[in-house]
């Protein structure tokens, strides 16, 4: 059994005319330790799909189950604590916390609940250390360059043993040095933890580094290689 599927899933928008449809009929299938790029043009329902599988959105038709659990089938809270427990994030805006330092930014998914574990905190030393970041927890992200904070980023994407790691345009905002490096980076982490993960992006130097690609085109996913 795949620890992701996605199951004929379809996503439409209520327009003043006929529904607006985004995706069609889509199907994907993931175990631990396997990733997949997804690429298209702009506005072909990348992010979208994306979103359903993170549980950030819910589709029209369709199934999604992770780890052989169908999180939309949870109420507000229970969804809440699965998506935190079991998905981690990273996109193309860092979207870390000013006011925090790093080590404190890559805590905050493990303190959900309340205060952070001795294990948490050690983990993200160790997560920190393997980002290449030992040397700057204490540091805000005003005081770190776009590449430091998209490591602080996955760092924080990390820290609770997703199932699921998922990437929204990771090295959209970076120079090519810079997203080469974190691109590594990324792919690096994904295995070591054999998480899953799936990355969106318009990026053909990314997308060739992952084991699959797919592509949507008219709302239907399809596989490149």
């Amino acid at each position: 059994m795949p620890d992701l599927s996605v199951d004929n899933v379809s996503k439409e928008f209520p327009t003043r005319g006929d529904p607006l449809v985004v995706l069609r009929g889509v199907s994907l299938e993931l175990s631990a330790g396997e990733n997949v790029a997804i690429v298209g043009p702009s506005g072909s329902g990348k992010s979208t799909l994306l979103y359903i599988i993170g549980t950030l959105d819910t589709p029209t038709s369709g199934r999604v189950t992770i780890a052989d659990q169908d999180p939309f089938a949870l109420d507000e809270a229970a969804l809440a604590a699965f998506r935190n427990e079991r998905i981690g994030f990273v996109f193309q805006d860092h979207h870390l916390l000013p006011q925090c330092n790093v080590l404190e930014n890559v805590l905050m998914p493990a303190i959900a609940n309340g205060a952070a574990s001795q294990q948490a905190i050690e983990r993200a030393g160790m997560l920190l250390e393997r980002v290449g970041l030992q040397d700057r927890l204490t540091h805000r992200p005003a005081e770190l360059s776009g590449g430091e904070r998209q490591r602080v980023a996955i760092a924080r994407a990390m820290i609770n043993r997703p199932t699921l790691l998922l990437a929204d345009e990771p090295t959209g905002n970076l120079d090519r040095t810079t997203a080469e490096s974190v691109g590594r980076l990324l792919l690096e982490m994904q295995q070591q933890e054999q998480a899953m993960l799936v990355v969106v992006t318009h990026s053909q130097q990314l997308s060739e580094r992952l084991a699959r690609r797919c592509e949507i085109d008219d709302g239907r996913l399809k596989e490149l290689r």
